[in-house]
């Protein structure tokens, strides 16, 4: 089963925007699951120093 999904509003700074945009592309992924990647990533390392 798919994890449910919810909407949100974020504000990046706009020095990073295109960043994200660029690497998002190189990953072939939208830049939604491309932050969700980098923030399920950070997470786990969060996890595994505690």
């Amino acid at each position: 089963m798919k994890p449910l999904k919810e909407k949100i509003s974020i504000t990046i700074d706009s020095d990073l925007l295109p960043e994200l945009k660029a690497e998002a592309e190189k990953d072939d992924r939208s830049l939604s699951q491309f932050i969700n990647l980098i923030l399920r990533k950070y997470m786990k390392e969060k996890k595994e120093e505690c």
